[in-house]
């Protein structure tokens, strides 16, 4: 059954025009003048032309012959109507399977078209999303590599700081030894120089007891007074250490958060993970040369507190009389 897309009298006049060019009318001729049109359709239409116009044809002329030879032309006619209806048959039958197998074929490339149309699309949508997803790795990684040079950086730049206070710590490490020494050497002295003054002041009279007691005192006098000297001495050197162990700890404090960014960085690209493993290697390394100086700070705060015990210890003892 014909559709309601292309009407019979538009195939009609589709055979009209290939007729005054001289053409046989075809489906693909008639769907080439047309523009559109399914083949089963346009086959539909086109045999139904066929027919109403074999119909006007099987009409015979009239003539003003004698009855006899119209109707020997009559039978004529008729057996060549038939023969020519049974060649007819046999042709359009013919055409008929033709158009059958040829609007099959039509209809599977049709069908394969829009398969491959449809793989087509499928592909370049896949393709699309493929550019896509690259380019959003490309500039993950850019950024990501982008974070690690400053990582790096920051680290170098940490690693030298931490040198320089290495160097601050050697540097008040031996002023406070130097300091040291010279305050045991000035006690030592002055424990030497007072006891030779006692033997010499017990040799002596003891007339001179008021002035040795005089001389004890002022011993005992300056002595307090460098014991002060010492103590404050020994405060701000203390509270050196203690401002440096505050900037150590700080910087441990940041080295420890800058491990914990670089573990997070290497959850998001493991193209970096060589390199965060040898800036976990650096930061470890920073880690214990801090820890060594904690070490380093306790043993200096050990000692500033057995200096003081012996400071106290080493008090001059009363005169006896």
């Amino acid at each position: 059954m014909a559709r309601n897309g292309i009407q019979f009298e538009d195939v009609q006049r589709a055979i009209e025009t290939l007729q005054q060019r001289g053409d046989a009318p075809t489906i693909q001729r008639i769907r080439d003048i047309l523009g559109t049109g399914s083949f089963t359709t346009i086959s539909d239409h086109l045999r139904e032309w066929r027919t109403r116009h074999e119909q006007r044809t099987d009409i015979p002329l009239k003539s003003a012959v004698p009855e006899r030879l119209q109707e020997s032309l009559m039978n004529i006619w008729q057996q060549a109507q038939e023969e020519a209806y049974e060649g007819l048959e046999h042709y359009r039958q013919q055409a008929n399977d033709a158009i059958t197998a040829a609007e099959h074929q039509a209809q599977q490339s049709m069908r394969q078209a829009e398969d491959a149309q449809q793989r087509l699309s499928a592909l370049n949508e896949r393709l699309d999303q493929t550019l896509e997803r690259l380019e959003e790795k490309t500039s993950t990684l850019a950024h990501v590599e982008s974070e690690l040079t400053q990582a790096q950086a920051a680290i170098e730049e940490r690693d030298h700081r931490l040198q320089t206070r290495d160097r601050q710590i050697e540097t008040l490490t031996a002023d406070r030894d130097r300091m040291e020494r010279e305050h045991q050497a000035a006690l030592a002295q002055q424990e030497e120089h007072f006891r030779k003054q006692l033997v010499q002041e017990e040799q002596r009279h003891e007339a001179a007891e008021q002035r040795l007691m005089q001389l004890l005192d002022a011993a005992r006098h300056e002595k307090q007074e460098q014991e002060k000297l010492s103590r404050r001495r020994l405060e701000q050197l203390e509270e050196r250490l203690d401002r440096m162990t505050a900037q150590v700890e700080e910087k441990r404090r940041a080295l420890q958060d800058e491990e914990r960014r670089h573990r997070d960085l290497s959850l998001q690209s493991q193209q970096t993970a060589q390199v965060l493993t040898d800036t976990r290697a650096q930061l470890e390394r920073s880690i214990k040369t801090v820890s060594e100086r904690d070490k380093e700070i306790t043993r200096l705060r050990t000692e500033l507190r057995v200096l003081q015990e012996r400071m106290a210890r080493s008090s001059v003892p009363p005169f006896m009389y």
